[in-house]
């Protein structure tokens, strides 16, 4: 071989730097591929590998004697699948339905369900369901299913999503809610594109966010949470459906839920800034305008439900993996918080 046909000294150590590089960029994958695997293989025996109720071979139907409808979250084949207790004792055995949902509620027959369609494109629905929860409307969303209701005829069915961020307690979100008539089929895409006004003056600023919806016997009139960014705050808002308008009411209520009487918003009000605890649930009396805190004193990061007249019900983790719990609280401010169901999340009264 002649001189000049040899590979320089520095050529040949470059190449094989190169080619170590290389080497350790594909171990690192490889480790990090396992890894997110041996995660997810992790998590989903947190979910499914526990012996909780199964879907049975009997349908679970929204009509029938007093239940409580629920997103299961006890650890088994029924994680994440409709579940239902009866009323009167919902400590009791559950049934549980072929049916999944990530957000549910459901009124007069009809129920509403948020799904993530984890598939190799994830997709997200909202979707219409009668009273065998049978698929009768199917509504691609823009973001995460986070908060779901059904007004009390069944009629207007409302949803938020997150369309980025993952947390009210994050310092930056955005979130997107509609409303349908699942009568007309007619489709209120956002919020946003309705005129709002606070003290007589339009609120126009670009970064506004609305959530939590709750409607009134005329399938019209609503309540919903709206957040304005620099500095930020929330508001309850008063909307009105036909006209296309909302009108600010008071500053620091999320998530409101009005009462079977119509009388009262049961909400979660910002009480420290402390990102574990942030909030409470309070009642507000529509017509004097009091505030009572209930008995509940940890952080409800959730929008109640009425069970009746005198007591509200709402999700709160485990703190183990997904786990979840329903409870319940009077109304009026007395008593104590009671676990209702244990396992169970997004919680609504089959009246």
């Amino acid at each position: 071989m002649h001189d000049g046909d040899a590979e320089p000294v520095g050529a040949l150590f470059t190449r094989r730097r190169v080619l170590a590089f290389v080497l350790a960029l594909v171990v690192l994958a490889g480790l990090g591929v396992a890894y997110t695997v041996h995660a997810i293989e992790r998590e989903d025996k947190k979910k499914y590998g526990g012996n909780g109720t199964a879907p049975g071979p009997v349908p679970l139907s929204l009509q029938g004697p007093p239940r409580l409808l629920f997103r299961s979250t006890e650890s088994g084949p029924g994680y994440g699948h409709v579940a239902a207790v009866d009323a009167a004792a919902p400590g009791g055995a559950r049934q549980v339905a072929d049916r999944t949902c990530d957000r549910l509620y459901a009124a007069a027959g009809r129920a509403l369900c948020l799904i993530v369609d984890r598939g190799v494109i994830s997709r997200n629905y909202a979707l219409v369901l009668d009273d065998q929860l049978r698929e009768v409307r199917r509504v691609e969303l823009a973001g995460t299913p986070n908060r779901a209701r059904l007004s009390a005829s069944g009629r207007m069915a409302s949803w938020t999503v997150f369309v980025y961020g993952d947390s009210y307690a994050a310092t930056s979100f955005s979130t997107r809610t509609s409303v349908l008539d699942t009568r007309s089929g007619e489709l209120v895409q956002s919020l946003e594109d309705f005129a709002v006004t606070k003290d007589g003056a339009d609120v126009r600023t670009p970064d506004r966010n609305f959530w939590g919806v709750t409607f009134t016997a005329d399938d019209n009139t609503f309540y919903a949470t709206m957040s304005t960014g620099g500095p930020p705050h929330t508001y309850l808002v008063r909307g009105d459906l036909k006209a296309r308008t909302m009108t600010v009411l008071r500053e620091n209520v999320e998530c409101p839920s009005l009462s079977p009487d119509g009388t009262r918003l049961v909400f979660k009000k910002k009480v420290s800034n402390d990102g574990r605890n942030p909030w409470r649930l309070y009642v507000l009396d529509l017509a004097s305008g009091t505030e009572t805190a209930l008995a509940e004193t940890r952080g409800v990061d959730d929008q109640a439900v009425w069970l009746d007249d005198h007591t509200v019900a709402y999700g709160l983790p485990t703190g183990a993996g997904a786990g979840s719990d329903v409870w319940s609280v009077p109304a009026d401010g007395s008593g104590a918080a009671t676990r209702l169901v244990a396992g169970a999340f997004s919680p609504a009264p089959l009246r």
